[in-house]
């Protein structure tokens, strides 16, 4: 019996150490892209660069802001919207059945009255009780639908009712930097046969200074998981998305901010109201979709649009967050899972797929795992204790360094932290977030596998202490 175990531990510690080299090349290969992607194609400097070139051959676009129980930051968001510097520009924020007053708030801080708009519904959603719109805001549009669970049917809802060939999504507890659609349609007019969707880059807003619905100074928040947030979102957007793209085998473009051509959305079906991960869902629908009739589209990211958004500050929400991402990209895994390493969908069904499967579904079981056999293994003789101080040396070393090349990227190109202290804070919390908050969002993330498997479909509530400012 013990020779049966001390061998089936040596397998699996094998099978972990594997996996763990395997995901530091790919986050190697994922720095060596992304910075040679700034280099190629270096952001645009100020906004009035942006206006001279594209100012007179932007299409206009509707920004879409699904709102549930959003009464504390509204409309301190929704001003943010107004705000956004865009030639042709259409709001519309759907009230997905709240509970709470924010309805009254918009009718109370806008002026909104009740208007009829006809429209065809170009996908389907639940029933509509009213649409609003403001004598003083005539590029505002609100919907009050019954609620669909999830900001799926809100978005279709929005789609339905939009009338611009471009859709943006954003989440209505989120600020959108002024210039950010000016940044983001920049595919759509250069390539506009092309491109059917496009990314920016999610900020997290804890610590700001945030006034008139505008993130008037960059601060750090005091809470620490809030900063690790930040150190995360900068390694997954800046690095991760940023190479992907370039590789062109991006598989999500965030809910919080994208710009999607409405007629590609439309043919595919809209926005899966039965998934918790909408955004991962729809875009590799619609990477299924055009390769499946061969047709040459392309799906971006461009890293100078900022969005910024609330992070959890409790250990409670970040973990109901993360389980439900991990939720998101298992139905999409399982459901699409019939792309992956197929010839027919070339590089998305093998490295685009194949890195959902490697990162979401293989890594973090692995991963807990690990922190349970690598001991055993070792104290069983299996391991010699240089071997694995070596390998963890490794694996904690190379996760600080890509935490490090993030920021450094980040000051290089985008400078978005004008206090040299606060580069140093962050790169303290990334270090620092490989011992204890890693392991921790892994267990999260198994908890998502779990609950997938049970078959949990609900959304959860997100405790917020809101943007208004």
């Amino acid at each position: 019996m013990r020779d049966f175990l001390v061998t089936a531990l040596h397998v699996v510690s094998i099978g972990v150490i594997f996996v763990g080299l395997v995901q530091v090349l790919v986050y190697l290969a994922e720095i060596i892209l992304a910075s040679r992607a700034l280099i190629v194609r270096p952001p645009l400097g100020e906004s009035s660069i942006l206006w001279r070139r594209y100012g007179d051959l932007t299409p206009p676009v509707a920004v879409i802001a699904p709102a549930y129980n959003e009464e504390k930051s509204i409309v301190g968001s929704v001003r943010s919207l107004l705000s956004i510097q865009y030639p042709s520009l259409e709001v519309i924020v759907v009230n997905d059945g709240s509970r709470d007053g924010t309805l009254a708030k918009l009718i109370e801080a806008f002026g909104l009255e009740r208007i009829e708009r006809s429209f065809e519904p170009a996908i389907k959603h639940r029933p509509i009780h009213g649409l609003y719109a403001s004598p003083r805001y005539p590029q505002l549009l609100v919907i009050d639908k019954e609620n669909g669970r999830g900001k799926a049917d809100a978005m279709n809802a929005g789609i339905s009712l939009s009338r611009a060939p471009l859709i943006c999504a954003i989440d209505a507890d989120s600020l959108i930097e002024p210039d950010a659609l000016m940044r983001a349609v920049r595919p759509f007019v250069d390539d506009p046969e092309r491109t059917i969707a496009v990314g920016g880059t999610i900020r997290i807003a804890n610590g700001c200074k945030i006034s008139g619905g505008r993130v008037a100074e960059i601060g750090l928040p005091r809470n620490v998981l809030a900063l690790t947030q930040i150190v995360e979102y900068l390694r997954a957007f800046l690095l991760a998305r940023l190479a992907w793209s370039r590789m062109e085998t991006l598989m999500i473009v965030s809910g919080a901010f994208g710009i999607f051509r409405r007629r590609a959305v439309i043919e595919v079906g809209g926005y899966d109201p039965d998934t918790v991960g909408e955004d991962l869902e729809l875009i590799t629908r619609l990477h299924r979709y055009n390769r499946e009739r061969k047709r040459d589209y392309r799906i971006e990211f461009i890293p100078e649009p900022v969005c910024w958004t609330e992070a959890p500050e409790t250990l409670e929400g970040l973990g109901k967050q993360r389980s439900r991402w991990q939720r998101g990209a298992m139905e999409t895994l399982f459901k699409h899972g019939d792309m992956l390493f197929r010839r027919r969908y070339g590089r998305v069904g093998s490295l685009g797929l194949g890195h959902i499967f490697l990162v979401d579904l293989i890594g973090p079981p692995v991963e807990v795992l690990g922190y349970f056999i690598i001991p055993l293994a070792w104290a069983f003789g299996i391991l010699a204790v240089d071997y694995l101080l070596a390998f963890l040396a490794l694996i904690f070393t190379f996760g600080v360094a890509i935490s490090v090349a993030s920021l450094v990227l980040e000051e290089i190109e985008l400078r978005r932290f004008p206090k040299a202290r606060d580069l140093l804070v962050l790169a303290g919390v990334a270090i620092l977030e490989n011992f204890g908050y890693r392991q921790l969002s892994n267990f999260w993330r198994v908890r998502g596998m779990y609950q997938y498997f049970r078959g949990v479909k609900a959304w959860g509530d997100m405790p917020r202490l809101g943007l208004a400012g």
